[in-house]
């Protein structure tokens, strides 16, 4: 993966605030972000290797999504 690869991140936000703006409920965007994410990874990133492609497609839907600080957020809400 290179340095220029992480511009899908910001690609995949614009999505999902798209969907967003466009009425898909809420709790239905994370998971669109780590499917964009996904599909990122595979045909983009590492259309080579599926299994390294669908690794940094994790990594960078859940980054988009922000899952990394909102999933501690609402662990410590509890």
């Amino acid at each position: 993966m290179e340095i220029y690869d992480v511009v899908l991140i910001p690609l995949i936000i614009g999505m999902v605030e798209l969907l967003k703006m466009y009425g898909m409920k809420k709790r239905l965007l994370p998971p669109v972000a780590l499917v964009f994410g996904i599909v990122g990874g595979i045909f983009y990133v590492y259309p080579e290797d599926i299994k390294a492609g669908i690794l940094v497609g994790v990594m960078m839907g859940l980054s988009a999504s922000g899952l990394y600080s909102g999933g501690k957020a609402v662990v410590e809400k509890k």
